[in-house]
C-alpha cells in the first residue's frame, strides 16, 4: 500500500493555485473522511509513552546533582548518566522502526513499553554508577520501540485525512513538550519528599496503563509485503553509529586524542558499507530514496541540530538554577513550567497556521525567536538573573515549538504509509540523537569554560572534583571552613554563569542557520504542507520518495 499526494486526492482533498504558479492542497474545501472518538482516545492513550519519555530526560536533569552526591559520581559519568539513554535509543530507533513495520507497530510499542516499565525499576533502585548508566542503556534499547511505533500508529489512524493528520502530529509533539514542562514539577515533588531513584519509578503506572489500553483501543499494522529484517542491515547501523557518537562525545568533553578520532572514522566507514547494502537490497532496513527529497532531508537537518541546542541548553539551565541560584528541584521545576507551557501551545497552533502560511516561513520566524530567547540568557549574571533566565527560556521555547510540531509532520507526509514506521524512526533517531549529543557537547562546552574561568588558585584544601564542575564546587564546599566555602562557591558560580552564557551564544548562531535553511529550502511546500511535497517535488524534478510495493 503506497501513500502518495495523488492518494490524498483519491480521498477527497480539492487542489487550489498556489501563490507561487504551484499548485496548493487546501483540506478545507471539501470534505474528507474523519477519524472517530475511537482513534481520538486512542491518540490519548499513545500520547502517554509520549509523555512518559520526555519526563524521564527532564526529571533526571533535575535528579542529577542528588544522584550524583549519592553514588559519588564524576563528571564524566554524570553526562554518561544523561547521554547513554539518548544515545541508546538513538542507535536503535531505525531499527525498531523497521522492525515495527514489519512485525506489528502495536506490538513492538507493548512489548517495549513492559521492558521500559522493567528497566526503570532497576535504574531507580541502582547501587553504584555503572549500575545505573547500565539500566540507561536498557531503558533506551525499550524507549527505541516507543516513538516511532507510536508515530506509525498516528499516521494509519489519521491519514486519510491531512488536516486531521496534521493535528494528531501536533497533539503529540505538545504531549513530548508538555512531558518537558510536567517533569520537573513532579519530579520536584518527588525529590522533595523521597530519594532520587523515585523518578525512574514514575514510568511505571504509565507502562501499566498503556499495557491495559493499548489492546483495546490501538489498531495493528504491519506491511504485509514486507522480507524479514536483515541481521546484518541491524548490525552495521549500530557498529556505524555507536562509534560515531562515542568520538564525537569523547573529543568535546577530552579534547583531541587519538582513540576517539579513530572511532569515529570507523564509524564513517562502517556507515558507508551500511548505506552500500540499503541500495542492494530489495526491502532496505532504511530507504535512502527519503534522503533525496528536499522537503525531508531539510527537516531532518532541522531537527537534529534543534535538538542539539534544545537539549543542551536545558541541561545546562537546569544545572544553573539549581548549583547557582540555589533553587530546590521542585522550585526549580515550577519555574520552568511557563516555558513547557509556551511551546506546547506553539507546537499546538503550528500546524493550523501552516495552512494559511507556507511551514517555512512559520519555522524560520519561530527559529528566529528562539535565538532571541537565548540572546536573552546571556545577559544573565551570576549575582542574579532568574527573570532573565525563566523569560529567555519561555521565549525560546515558544519558538521551537511550531519547528517540532512542523518538520515532524513534513517527514512523516513525504513518506508512504507502509513505511512510515522507518520514517518516524528516521525522525526520532535525528531528534534523540540531537538531544543526546546536546548533553553531551554542550555539556562539555560548559565544562571547559568553567575550568577556563575558574580563578586560581582556589582556596586551600579544596579538592579537584572543584576543578571538574560546579557540583564537584558545592560538594567540596561543604566540607571547607566557612570562609573559604564561601569564596569557592563565588568563584564557581561566575565560571559556571560564563558556561551558560558561552552555550547560549553557539545556540544563537546555530538557531539562525536553521532559520535560514528552513526558509531556503522549505520554501516549495504549500502551505497545507500535509501532501503537497511529493506533487511539487515532482514538478521541481527531485526523486520521488514512493517506494515500490
Amino acid at each position: 500500500m503506497s501513500f502518495s499526494a495523488s492518494d490524498r486526492l483519491n480521498e477527497g482533498a480539492a487542489v487550489t493555485g498556489g501563490t507561487d504558479g504551484r499548485e496548493d492542497f487546501d483540506v478545507t474545501t471539501v470534505d474528507m473522511p474523519q477519524a472517530g472518538r475511537k482513534e481520538w482516545i486512542a491518540l490519548a492513550v499513545l500520547a502517554l509513552p509520549t509523555l512518559l519519555v520526555s519526563m524521564d530526560l527532564s526529571v533526571l536533569n533535575l535528579a542529577l546533582p542528588h544522584l550524583s552526591e549519592d553514588l559519588h559520581a564524576n563528571s564524566v559519568e554524570q553526562l554518561w548518566i544523561i547521554d547513554s539513554y539518548g544515545f541508546v535509543v538513538a542507535a536503535f530507533l531505525i531499527t525498531m522502526g523497521t522492525l515495527g513495520d514489519r512485525i506489528g507497530r502495536r506490538k513492538v510499542l507493548l512489548i517495549g513499553a513492559a521492558a521500559f516499565g522493567i528497566a526503570s525499576t532497576v535504574a531507580a533502585f541502582s547501587t553504584s554508577t555503572p549500575m545505573l548508566i547500565t539500566a540507561r542503556v536498557l531503558m533506551g534499547v525499550a524507549g527505541a520501540t516507543l516513538a516511532p511505533s507510536t508515530l506509525a500508529l498516528i499516521v494509519n489512524m489519521f491519514y486519510r485525512n491531512p488536516k486531521q493528520m496534521g493535528a494528531a502530529i501536533g497533539v503529540w509533539v505538545s504531549a513530548f513538550m508538555g512531558g518537558l514542562a510536567l517533569g520537573p514539577v513532579v519530579g520536584g515533588v518527588m525529590l522533595q519528599f523521597f530519594w532520587w531513584g523515585s523518578v525512574f519509578l514514575l514510568s511505571v503506572p504509565i507502562m501499566v496503563v498503556l499495557l491495559i489500553a493499548g489492546p483495546l483501543l490501538l489498531p495493528e499494522f504491519s506491511n504485509p509485503e514486507a522480507k524479514r529484517l536483515d541481521p546484518l542491515s541491524v548490525l552495521l547501523s549500530l557498529a556505524g553509529l555507536m562509534p560515531i557518537i562515542y568520538g564525537i562525545k569523547e573529543l568535546a568533553q577530552n579534547g583531541w586524542s587519538l582513540v576517539p578520532a579513530l572511532a569515529i572514522v570507523i564509524g564513517v566507514v562502517l556507515g558507508a558499507v551500511f548505506v552500500v547494502r540499503q541500495r542492494t537490497l530489495e526491502d532496505p532496513l532504511m530507504d535512502l530514496r527519503l534522503f533525496g527529497h528536499r522537503q525531508v532531508s531539510a527537516a531532518l537537518v532541522i531537527n537534529i541540530f534543534g535538538a542539539v541546542v534544545g537539549g543542551g541548553t536545558i541541561f545546562v539551565v537546569n544545572v544553573w538554577l539549581q548549583a547557582v541560584e540555589g533553587l530546590s528541584p521542585l522550585k526549580a521545576g515550577l519555574l520552568m513550567m511557563p516555558s513547557g507551557a509556551a511551546m506546547v501551545i506553539t507546537a499546538m497552533s503550528a500546524p493550523a497556521i501552516a495552512r494559511k502560511i507556507r511551514p517555512a516561513y512559520v519555522i524560520a520566524a519561530g527559529l528566529t525567536v528562539a535565538a532571541i530567547g537565548y540572546l536573552v540568557l546571556t545577559q544573565v549574571g551570576s549575582d542574579g538573573g532568574l527573570a532573565l533566565v525563566i523569560t529567555g527560556v519561555t521565549i525560546t521555547s515558544a519558538g521551537s515549538g511550531p519547528q517540532a510540531a512542523l518538520t515532524t509532520n513534513l517527514i512523516l507526509a513525504a513518506s508512504p504509509q507502509e513505511r512510515s514506521g522507518a520514517a518516524a524512526s528516521l525522525s526520532e533517531t535525528c531528534g534523540q540523537l540531537g538531544i543526546a549529543l546536546g548533553a553531551g557537547v554542550m555539556g562539555a562546552i560548559a565544562t571547559a569554560v568553567y575550568g577556563a574561568n575558574l580563578a586560581d588558585p582556589l582556596p586551600a584544601g579544596t579538592p579537584q572534583s572543584a576543578h571538574e564542575s560546579v557540583i564537584g564546587a558545592l560538594t567540596a564546599a561543604k566540607d571547607l571552613p566557612s570562609d573559604s566555602a564561601n569564596a569557592l562557591l563565588r568563584t564557581a558560580h561566575d565560571a559556571f554563569t560564563s558556561s551558560l552564557t558561552a552555550v547560549c551564544v553557539i545556540s544563537t548562531v546555530v538557531l539562525l542557520g536553521l532559520a535560514a535553511i528552513a526558509a531556503i529550502m522549505l520554501r516549495h511546500v504549500g502551505v497545507t504542507s500535509n501532501a503537497p511535497a511529493e506533487a511539487e517535488a515532482s514538478d521541481a524534478g527531485e526523486p520521488s520518495v514512493q517506494p515500490a510495493g
